[in-house]
């Protein structure tokens, strides 16, 4: 008798992960910050700005969360954004750098600017999965109480809305389109297990190996046939040995999209899907020349042809850390009873990949973690989902969006740091060629 039930997996390192982590998190001192950022007055006129619009944010959260939308057709969650900006006093553009979801509402004046960064796009089946309904909020709300305070300290603050974070690369696409040319620094936050003030996003690249044989009929004159489907064997096995040999922070997955129709003819076409990931931008190019290697290998020890089609959506670059501005954020957060922790005691490899990895190559960034779940609950799952619509989401919003708020307000009030910020991002090697690198 069969038994079609899988195996549970054993949970005994995931146990000793939590456990481990645990001992860190409470031994940890969050980040902080040499500098002063913007004035009290200033701080209590952003703090007043975030609290009045704070039941509004949390209304948004929630009705985001009950209407998902997928990357690309977010209309109802714009527009939801769109309105609430409006109520405060802000006319958003909707429909800016040629994509109709995505957002830009930006305050008078000259001098330094930032912008708050929304996402609002869901995952299909699992809704907001990975709680971009409370990224939306905070940032709006980011962007309100910033909006209160930033003609008078000489600078400008926009809120940018990107869609399709979740594989389509909106924010590379705006910035190809000249959505981010006069933005000097780009704030957002995302929802997850553990409070940390500087958390890395792996880079992520798409590979569609497509392998051409030769049909035949399997029985009567298999010698006639060159087999697409051995050949994506052939590099799905390859690419399983590759990964003794890769970093421990470098990832490959993938999948069969097609093996052939009938196993009585020798499939002319087989095809994988893969997902490369890596830490710097370096190593994932690295790492797509080893792919591109045993794709050609496979092909040739079975006499087929290959065709690689790299990137559907743009790649996403890994992000760029800056320290100055994660302990701006850490020092606000603090201030609403959390403790954003430093890198490193949470465990990296508890990682993905998002296209704010691309911003942060062309201009300083800050995308720090905020605490909506328990220790244990991981994105882009059901019980994550439940997380971002619970009690603790909704207070996470309200947190979010007065640290997202007064990091703005530091940004902009405090020259000093400004520079710090700026130095750091040269120091690390200025602004990328994001759309040539990978060419």
């Amino acid at each position: 008798m069969t038994n079609a039930e899988p195996v549970p997996p054993d949970d005994s390192y995931l146990r000793s992960l939590v456990e481990a982590t645990a001992d860190a998190v409470a031994a940890a001192e969050p980040l902080s910050s040499p500098h002063t950022g913007a004035d009290e007055a200033t701080r209590a006129e952003v703090t007043s700005a975030v609290e009045r619009s704070s039941p509004d944010l949390v209304t948004l959260s929630q009705d985001l969360h009950a209407h998902p939308e997928e990357g690309f057709a977010e209309h109802r969650s714009v527009r939801a954004l769109a309105d609430l900006l409006a109520r405060h006093g802000h006319e958003a553009a909707v429909g800016v750098g040629g994509l109709d979801t995505a957002l830009r509402v930006s305050t008078p004046g000259t001098g330094p600017h930032i912008a708050v960064l929304a996402e609002y796009d869901a995952l299909p089946g699992l809704g907001h999965a990975c709680g971009h309904n409370i990224i939306c909020s905070t940032a709006a709300g980011g962007f309100l109480g910033a909006a209160a305070v930033a003609e008078r300290l000489g600078g400008r603050v926009s809120l940018i809305g990107t869609p399709a974070e979740e594989g389509g690369g909106g924010k590379e696409i705006l910035a190809r389109a000249g959505v981010f040319d006069d933005v000097d620094a780009v704030i957002m936050l995302h929802p997850f297990s553990h409070d940390i003030a500087l958390h890395p996003f792996l880079g992520r690249r798409q590979l569609e190996m497509v392998f051409h044989g030769v049909g035949a009929h399997a029985s009567a004159q298999p010698f006639m046939g060159r087999n697409a489907l051995d050949a994506a064997v052939a590099a799905y096995q390859g690419v399983s040995a590759l990964r003794q040999q890769l970093p421990q922070s470098d990832r490959v997955h993938g999948v069969f999209t097609d093996g052939g129709a009938r196993p009585n003819v020798i499939p002319a076409r087989a095809a994988l899907l893969f997902y490369l990931r890596s830490q710097s931008p370096a190593t994932l190019r690295d790492l797509a020349a080893r792919m591109t290697s045993i794709a050609e290998g496979a092909a040739a020890m079975t006499g087929c042809g290959v065709e690689l089609i790299w990137d559907a959506q743009a790649p996403y670059l890994p992000i760029r850390f800056n320290t100055a501005l994660a302990g701006r954020w850490s020092v606000n957060q603090v201030g609403t009873g959390r403790k954003p922790l430093p890198p490193g005691i949470v465990p990296e490899s508890l990682t993905g990949s998002t296209d704010l990895g691309n911003l942060s190559y062309r201009m300083p960034a800050l995308h720090p973690m905020l605490a909506v779940s328990g220790p244990t609950v991981a994105l882009h799952t059901k019980e994550f989902a439940a997380a971002a619509a619970s009690e603790t989401g909704d207070a996470g919003v309200r947190d979010g969006a007065l640290g997202l708020a007064l990091t703005a307000a530091d940004y902009l009030g405090d020259a000093e740091l400004r520079k710090a910020v700026h130095d750091e991002f040269e120091a690390a090697g200025g602004a990328l060629d994001v759309p040539s690198f990978f060419a």
